[in-house]
């Protein structure tokens, strides 16, 4: 860990100098009024729809990559016959307690002993919306290898995950898993680490690619928009699914967080492929409306002619078998063309 490029002062940096989570002359004072005061609806207002993908989990995909996605930045990626788990999270609330904290939306699609059998799960970093200690406690009876970002592994092992299922990798090492054969990239993202205010940035944080014989997968993890994103597109891409953050977001702090229209441009920056976005709808973790990331990016995503898919909790879809945007968000929170939540364009 020592080694790494980005380790220094006991502590990981950024490419881009980030010296606190919150932007320049912003604060947490500064948006107290929007907290208190703000107008938007930061819960929904009913039920959001779930679905069963069991049935779906028992036949192989046609196209070769299909994708679950279980809530927030918790996604099912089938590629090519493997199967990868992305930032497991089944607990109630995200925080070090489990009676404080900010509570889910929703129930999760399904258990985890309902999981299909696992190639691999990826952790993109420890923060506690990524990284839930009760729901690695429960994968490590499944002997599965966990891939992560330097530093984490000793997290995981703390959790009862065993040190020879354990791979840490710094930004631009790869891995392939000699059973699954599946490829894993940790490239460049521009956040922070840390569990409390006594670890900030012990860890490392990062970006993902997943390589299976034909298709790639790019996964942000968190990030804010970062030169970066191009560097990977032009090493690494172009790619078959992008998985960009599009929720928490804020001009407070819109250096590690992407937000929607920063998540259009770093769509760009990596060379296109279809927008799945996650990081939204599940957890109240920011100031904007709940279903805010979506309505905003689906009407951004559509002058651009970018195939953006947002299928419902829980829904197994292919690809490249989705024509046209779901969006059942509207359903829970019917609302006129005027009165749908979208955000004011926001500047990179």
């Amino acid at each position: 860990m020592v080694a790494s490029p980005r380790y220094r002062d006991g502590r990981f940096h950024n490419t881009e100098q980030l010296d606190s989570p919150m932007r320049k002359g912003t604060s947490v004072l500064s948006t107290m009024p929007e907290f208190l005061f703000g107008g938007a609806a930061r819960r929904p207002p009913g039920q959001l729809p779930i679905e069963s993908p069991r049935d779906t989990w028992l036949r192989p995909s046609d196209s070769g990559l299909r994708v679950t996605w279980l809530g927030h930045s918790t996604v099912l990626v089938e590629i090519d016959g493997r199967r990868v788990l992305t930032d497991p999270v089944w607990a109630d609330r995200i925080s070090p307690f489990p009676f404080v904290g900010p509570r889910r939306f929703h129930a999760t699609p399904i258990s985890i002993d309902e999981l299909p059998p696992l190639d691999a799960v990826l952790v993109s970093h420890d923060h506690y919306d990524h990284l839930d200690a009760p729901t690695v406690r429960d994968l490590a009876r499944l002997d599965v290898p966990f891939v992560t970002s330097l530093g984490v592994g000793s997290r995981l092992e703390a959790l009862g995950i065993a040190p020879e299922h354990i791979v840490e990798l710094d930004w631009w090492e790869e891995t392939t898993l000699p059973k699954s054969g599946l490829g894993f990239t940790a490239t460049p993202s521009r956040h922070f680490s840390g569990r409390s205010p006594f670890d900030r940035n012990r860890t490392l944080w990062s970006s993902w690619i997943l390589t299976g014989e034909k298709h790639r997968v790019f996964f942000s993890g968190d990030t804010g928009l970062t030169t970066e994103l191009a560097t990977i597109g032009e090493r690494k891409g172009p790619f078959d699914l992008v998985m960009l953050e599009v929720g928490a977001f804020h001009e407070a702090w819109g250096d590690i967080h992407l937000g929607p229209d920063n998540a259009l441009i770093a769509h760009r920056m990596l060379g296109g492929g279809t927008l799945l976005p996650v990081h939204w709808g599940t957890f109240d973790l920011a100031l904007h409306g709940w279903d805010e990331p979506a309505e905003t990016l689906v009407s951004r995503a559509e002058a651009l002619g970018i195939h953006v898919i947002t299928p419902r909790l829980g829904r197994a879809v292919e690809p490249v078998q989705l024509d046209r945007v779901d969006p059942w968000w509207r359903e829970v929170a019917p609302a006129t063309l005027e009165e749908r939540p979208v955000a004011p364009a926001r500047s990179a």
